[in-house]
Order: structure tokens, then sequence, then C-alpha cells
């Protein structure tokens, strides 16, 4: 039953009045369609979202009384009163969605309850008129003329590819986290997604990722007992963990729930990611869908707008609650990683005349494959080698593309990638950067796309797969020159790993070369490249007096 809220209760929930862009309407709508037990929801979306957004769901649906009460503000079917944020468990429990968004545009609702008809509820540019329908059991509702009189809102939108892009992206977020609904998603009359809603795990990322993912990936379940403060209570979590060589350079696809509400809550997308440790390469994350669910009294829904982040009682819990459930999960499954490395030590190595930093250091030995170790006078230089490596990688690639561009050469035959619904909708966004970058890219259908050429700076062909990290690094990146992003992003491939067993003489090379670098002291991510310890440390901690060798 749809009900007004009280004015203390009012108060506790104004965060969620804005509808900042499209891509907020779709969430509202959504997550309202889920909270009525919807099986199936569709959504189309025209152009940007702007002028046209239809989410039609087969849920409990609403009678004539509760549809005209719905778009008033300040009433909801999900809460009573104040008391009712700390256990709610609802996802549009602010009850703000329909009128929010009906502030900003023009908003029609048709809507049955499974009586004889149904109702249509047309608010217009702050004019409500209801009516009979025709509808079957569930709710309808379409979003037109978004933010026409509020020209500073609509002209701070991105482009209309991006903004799909953002939607994309939501609904893929909630096709994952609920695999047992059944997600469909058009765009300008073409199907862009679509999932079984069968309930399993699997059978939603083969729809969103593609067999490749799908059949690399676990499901995991386990549930424990947490204590915050005092108190004691049941914390779950499950999902689909992809394999290690399933991976991406950011932390996007790393899809996650709190309490049925998805969510890019950055707390939980980390533990995730600390939980695969060293599985994974350096500067690559997972591929993941993780649902909490705790205590509702533990969560706060109520403290971000765009309901990207929630709060918790103690987040430190919930994180390493998380991070110990991933790596546990991960321990049963088979990851052996392949020893298929791209060393090109001759050509990224060989000595080119330059003078070096370094050139006065003495490689002394390394330490589990992953240290160098350097004499130099009076300290002991300790070189991290894969982050040396990919310095120099990523140096020779920015001056080689100074100097000529990116050269690009053809995959024949060529190959097929499969997209993501949103990386195939950032890629529409950057069509034309990625091509500028070497790329030569052509849609065959349903998430799959050709690669007809790669680039190949200093003549090395990267692999046509390359094109997923590439899309997500040109969308990320700095706009005045997005090609260094990728630049960075394709020097750390070829790079020396942990692990690597380097010969006397490619240690001294890799020493050498990173020296004459113009940045030689930490990799193209920031992170720092060699540390050093003077002589004093050994002399106090082997409390020795300084200079004796006896």
């Amino acid at each position: 039953m749809i009900r007004t809220l009280d004015a203390e209760t009012r108060a506790k929930i104004a965060a969620g009045e804005v509808v900042a862009r499209p891509a907020s309407v779709v969430i509202e709508l959504v997550e309202n369609a889920l909270d009525a037990g919807a099986e199936t929801i569709r959504i189309a979306v025209d152009g940007d979202g702007t002028a046209r957004i239809r989410v039609v769901d087969d849920g409990c649906g609403m009678n004539e009384k509760d549809a005209s009460l719905a778009t008033e503000r300040h009433t909801t079917s999900k809460l009573s009163d104040a008391d009712d944020l700390e256990t709610v468990e609802t996802l549009g429990f602010r009850g703000e969605a329909l009128p929010s968004i009906a502030a900003v545009a023009r908003l029609e609702l048709t809507t049955n309850d499974g009586g004889e008809r149904g109702t249509r509820v047309l608010v217009e540019r702050g004019q409500k008129n209801v009516s009979p329908a025709g509808r079957g059991r569930g709710t309808t509702v379409e979003v037109t003329g978004l933010f026409e009189e509020r020209p500073a809102r609509k002209k701070a939108l991105a482009s209309p590819e991006t903004e799909f892009a953002r939607i994309t992206s939501i609904v893929t977020r909630y096709a994952l986290c609920r695999p047992d609904v059944r997600f469909v998603l058009r765009h300008g009359g073409r199907e862009t997604l679509s999932t079984p809603g069968s309930g399993d795990f699997t059978a939603a990322m083969l729809a969103c990722y593609g067999r490749d993912a799908a059949g690399q990936a676990s499901s995991f379940d386990t549930a424990q007992v947490l204590s915050v403060g005092s108190e004691r209570g049941e914390f779950r979590i499950d999902g689909v963990l992809c394999h290690p060589a399933i991976s991406r350079a950011r932390r996007d696809h790393i899809h996650v729930s709190v309490n049925g509400r998805a969510l890019a809550e950055p707390r939980i997308r980390r533990a995730v990611s600390e939980g695969y440790g060293t599985l994974l390469p350096d500067g690559r994350e997972p591929v993941a869908v993780v649902r909490v669910s705790l205590p509702p009294e533990w969560v706060d829904h109520n403290v971000h707008p765009a309901k990207d982040e929630v709060g918790f009682r103690d987040s430190s819990v919930v994180t390493q609650a998380v991070e110990s459930a991933v790596r546990d999960a991960l321990s049963t499954a088979d990851l052996a990683r392949s020893a298929d490395l791209a060393m090109d030590l001759d050509s990224s190595l060989s000595a080119r005349g330059e003078e070096s930093v370094f050139d006065d250091v003495a490689v002394i030995g390394r330490f589990r494959d992953l240290y160098v170790l350097c004499e130099a006078g009076d300290e002991l230089l300790i070189i991290d080698q894969h982050a040396a490596h990919e310095r120099v990688n990523y140096e020779r690639l920015r001056e080689a593309v100074a100097d000529a561009g990116i050269d690009a050469v053809e995959v024949d035959p060529p190959a097929r990638v499969r997209l993501s619904a949103p990386e195939a909708a950032l890629f529409e966004a950057n069509r034309e950067t990625i091509a500028n970058l070497g790329f030569s890219v052509s849609v065959v259908g349903s998430g799959t796309y050709r690669v007809k050429a790669v680039p190949a700076p200093l003549g090395r062909a990267f692999s046509p797969t390359a094109l997923v990290d590439v899309i997500s690094d040109v969308a990320a990146g700095d706009a005045s020159d997005p090609r260094d992003e990728v630049l960075k992003d394709l020097a750390c491939h070829p790079s020396i790993k942990a692990g690597d067993q380097l010969s006397d003489e490619e240690a001294r090379k890799l020493v050498e070369r990173l020296g004459a670098c113009e940045t030689p002291y930490s990799c193209p991510h920031g992170r720092p490249t060699v540390l050093a310890l003077e002589e004093d440390a050994f002399v106090r901690g082997f409390g020795r007096r300084s200079g004796r060798r006896g």
C-alpha cells in the first residue's frame, strides 16, 4: 500500500531526490521493478535516454489509488516511519523515484495489480491525469523529454554514446547480480543485452561476457557469523569468480551487490581484487560477481545520491570477510597459470648508447626471481624487474609513437572478439579514437566484433584481445592524449613478470636500460622501480662500527 511519509522521515531521505542523468532514471525504475517481484524486466532506450526510456516489468503492479499516490512526493509502500530506515530491505525505499523523475520529464505510468483493468497515470509539467487502461499484471513506465525544461542539466550530459554506455553498465551490473531475473535491453530498436533469468550465475555471465569468460568461471557460496561490536549477525557472500586468465585493466568488471542493491562499491571491489592476490599479474583486475548479504541494520543505503556506495557499521569487518571468502573460493579452483611469456629481451633491453644513471652499478644477484640486487658504492639497490622492464617498454613505445605514430598490421584471418554490453557501448562511444590507435574493428553482431588490424608499435603486433583493455583505457584516460593510458597498459603486457628467471647478462642489460630512461625510478603506473639500502642500515643491524670489515 502506498502511504505518505511523515516530516521526520522525509528529512532523513532527502538525498534521493536528484535525477542527475538518464542512468539515474534507469536505476530507480529497475529497482522499483525488482521490489515489485518482477521476473522479467525490459528496458528500451532511445538515443542518450533523454528522448525516451521505457521500463516494462511483470511484477505485482498497483491498483488505481496506489498508482495515483505513487507519483506524489514523499510517498512510498516501503516505509512506515523513520525507524524503518534502520532495517529496510527493499531497494527503492526512498519513495522518491516517480515524483523526482516527473519533476524533470514527462512520465507515463501504466499498471495493474491483477484486476479487471489497469490504470494509466500521466504527469506532465506538474499536471496529473488518471484514467483506466488495458494492461496485464505488472507496470510500464515511460519517461520522455528528460531535462527539456532544464537546459543546463541537459547540456552537462556527455555524448549520447557515453550516456548509453552508463545505462548499459548499470543494467549489466543488475543482470549479473540478479541472475534469477531476465533482463532485456534495447537501444534504438536493437537488442544489446539479454539474459535468461534462469538463476544460474554462469548463464548470466555467458550472456554478458561470452563463452570464454563463462567457461572459466566458478560459482561459490559461503556463510559465517560476524561480530560488529557486541552484535553478532550472519554474513553471506556468493557469486561467480572468473579464472585469473580472464582479467581487465580496471575494476569496473567486479560487479557487487550489498543486500540486493547493485552498486559500484569501491571497498568491496578492492577486497575482491585483494582476494585474488598474486594470482593476477601486476596491473590486472578480475572479472567477478560478488553478492554480500548482512543484517540490514549494519548497512546504510542512504549515504550516496547516485546509490554507488553504502555505509557500513564496520567496513573493515565486511571487507576482510569478503577478501577471505574470495581467497578461500579461489583456493579450490584450478588456477594453473600459463607460462607463455612475451619476454623479447633482446629488442627491449639492447644497448642503444644512451648514458645510464646506473653505469657504475654492479649486479650481484637476484632474489625470488623478482628482484635484481645491485651494489652501488655504499648502497644496496633492489630493483623490481617487472616494474623496471615496464618503464623501459613504456618509454620506447612513447618515443616510437611520438616519432611516427602507431603502426598497425593486419590480422589474417581477422579475429573475433566478444565484448560485454558495457564494453560494446564504450567502444561505440570512442570508435574514432580507438581507430586512430591502430585498431580496425567491425561489428559482427550479438556483442561479437571482427578485429581486422591491431597496433604494432616497434613492430610488435598486439593481440586482438587487447581491444578490451584499450576500450577501458580510452574511456577512463586523459582526453588530451588518450594514447598515453593505452601505451602504459600495452607496455605492461610484454614486460618481464615476477617469477621469470633472468641470466646475469639479462639482469645487467635491464639495469643499464632502466638507468637510461627519462624517469627511471618509477613504472608508468607510479610504482617504484628501485629501493636503496645504505650500508649504515647493515652496520646498525649487525652492531658493527662504521667502516670496519673484520
